[in-house]
């Protein structure tokens, strides 16, 4: 019974922490998640949460991850490969060797190995924690999407380095061959046990449940939204192989399977509400969690004698936090800037430079977050020898440190950095919107064309009377008639003021219609001149519609 007043009691203080972000805007929301979960981790409030990191990533990362590879464009992924995996593989073994032994030289009573398996786990970035403070910030289109897909694929870089720095510690042997052919065998078989596993659930989705079950069937969404991340995870890990990755995998695949099912709109509809309270319920726990750790980390550094290295007051621990944090972020200055240099050196295309801001927003972007907590709580308690693991509530006390020290520098620095900043307008994008806007207006007016002449000539042989004639003329004639001012609306190469004030104007006076035509249905229910199943039945058509023109279900007004 403990277990399930607890659960209540934190998706209770995940909500709250949702509407006190609400009024305290100029807080990235993680930082306040943070703060209630240390507030709830205080004694006089006897809350006690043990962190399992294997269970944490399995039942927050898997789908979190998972969620976010579903969402990834992967045309951009493709376009973007180069500079996402120059960060997500080359800047992770970059950070372990530099850092670590950075870190080596700066606290010499820790051996080699425990500090490259420190530098391992800081190495990968957190999607959740930079998404939330980036949101609101006027993040160019390219970088964001470098950033979420770098840390969709560093977590198990940096992980699968973790893994064998420990080994190393705890054997005290490392073989470079071993390592890079393990990396490549546990990345690789990730992917395509993710990969395999969403394929075969796709096939059952296919061939079963949509051709018995319909397509908006409950069992679906929850095939879909519960078990198949977990699935993917578990299997992957159970082989030996990243279960991180196999998320990855499974979400990208299924977002490639989605993109033939466009007549699943019940399906569409209900999952984005599913995932959208999903997500935000997951990532509040995550970071009340990880608030819920301060108390007793910081208690395990200051209080517990450390193995070859001593006792440290408070503030010396702060001092280690702080070089630590802003040697990985010159590591990752450094690493961009080469890797720009180089890019242009050798690129044939001729690419306007990079500015420095936005070369600073990209290395205050690389925030720790709860990856970095799960690795550092899972390094082993004792040694191959039965002795104390060298420095563990240091090194975990380090690696929270860092995660707070990057949250703070990240959610002050970044709109400094990103103030202002004179953002080009992606007129390919625009373009490729008008295009399909124009290509689908032409199909639709062909298709009432068509429609009209099959239906004017069965309605003929029908012998309907001359009014019901006339009505079905006005309809096509209407319809077509509105095609064609999209089309002359979108026949332009930029998008001019005008030309987005009236497509405002248009779909602002669709959406009055729309929630007067709701509030009708409302009031005829509320007087009893219709049931709820026709309540229920006009308005999900009205939604339907309201959120056609404003593209998130969140603005639907019931």
């Amino acid at each position: 019974m403990d277990a399930v007043f607890l659960v209540l009691i934190l998706l209770l203080v995940a909500s709250a922490t949702g509407v006190a972000a609400r009024f305290l805007p100029a807080l990235p929301t993680p930082l306040v998640q943070i703060a209630f979960g240390a507030l709830l981790a205080l004694p006089g409030i006897n809350l006690n949460v043990e962190l399992e990191p294997e269970l944490f990533l399995l039942v927050f990362i898997a789908p979190l991850l998972f969620a976010d590879a579903r969402r990834f464009p992967q045309r951009e992924f493709m376009v973007l490969r180069g500079p996402i995996l120059a960060l997500a593989l080359g800047l992770v073994l970059f950070t372990v060797l530099g850092v670590g032994t950075f870190i080596h030289w700066l606290l010499p009573a820790l051996p080699m190995p425990v500090c490259f398996a420190l530098a391992a786990i800081l190495s990968p970035t957190d999607a959740v924690a930079v998404s939330a403070i980036s949101g609101r910030l006027p993040v160019p289109p390219r970088l964001m999407r470098i950033l979420e897909g770098e840390s969709l694929m560093n977590d198990a870089s940096g992980l699968v380095a973790f893994k064998f720095a420990v080994a190393a510690a705890l054997t005290g042997t490392f073989s470079v061959m071993e390592a890079t052919l393990g990396f490549f065998v546990i990345s690789v078989g990730g992917l395509l046990v993710g990969a395999a596993i969403a394929f075969v659930f796709n096939v059952i989705r296919t061939r079963l449940i949509e051709r018995h079950l319909g397509e908006g069937s409950t069992i679906q969404i929850l095939l879909l939204l519960l078990l198949l991340p977990f699935a993917a995870y578990l299997l992957a890990e159970h082989f030996g192989m990243s279960g991180i990755l196999a998320a990855v995998a499974a979400g990208m695949v299924i977002n490639r399977t989605d993109l033939k099912r466009e007549h699943q709109i019940n399906m569409r509809m209900q999952t984005k509400s599913v995932w959208e309270m999903l997500e935000f319920t997951l990532n509040a726990l995550v970071f009340l969690l990880l608030g819920f750790q301060l108390p007793d980390i910081v208690g395990g550094a200051l209080d517990h004698s450390l193995h070859d290295v001593g006792d440290y007051e408070f503030l010396r621990l702060l001092g280690y936090v702080a070089v630590i944090s802003i040697a990985l972020l010159l590591s990752r200055f450094v690493w961009i800037l080469s890797a720009t240099w180089l890019q242009r050196l050798f690129s044939k295309e001729h690419r306007a430079a990079i500015s420095m801001r936005v070369m600073l927003a990209a290395t205050l972007a690389g925030i720790r977050g709860t990856i970095t907590l799960a690795a550092a709580l899972s390094l082993p308690q004792l040694m191959n020898d039965g002795t104390p693991f060298p420095a563990r509530e240091l090194l975990i006390f380090l690696a929270t440190g860092v995660i707070m020290f990057t949250l703070i520098t990240g959610s002050i620095g970044l709109p400094l950095v990103l103030k202002n900043l004179d953002l080009p307008r992606d007129t390919h994008e625009f373009e490729e919107e008008r295009r399909a806007r124009i290509a689908a207006a032409e199909a639709a007016i062909r298709r009432i064309e068509d429609f009209h002449h099959q239906r004017a000539e069965a309605i003929a042989r029908e012998d309907h009377s001359e009014a019901f004639i006339i009505a079905f003329n006005d309809i096509s004639s209407q319809l077509m008639t509105w095609y064609r001012q999209r089309l002359e609306l979108g026949d332009t190469t930029l998008p001019t003021p005008r030309l987005e004030a009236i497509r405002s104007l248009e779909r602002e006076t669709r959406v009055e219609a729309l929630r007067a035509e709701r509030r009708e249905y409302y009031r005829l229910r509320g007087r009893h001149h219709i049931n709820d199943d026709v309540l229920r039945k006009l308005v999900r058509e009205v939604d339907l519609a309201e959120t056609a023109l404003t593209g998130d279900t969140g603005h639907a007004h019931h």
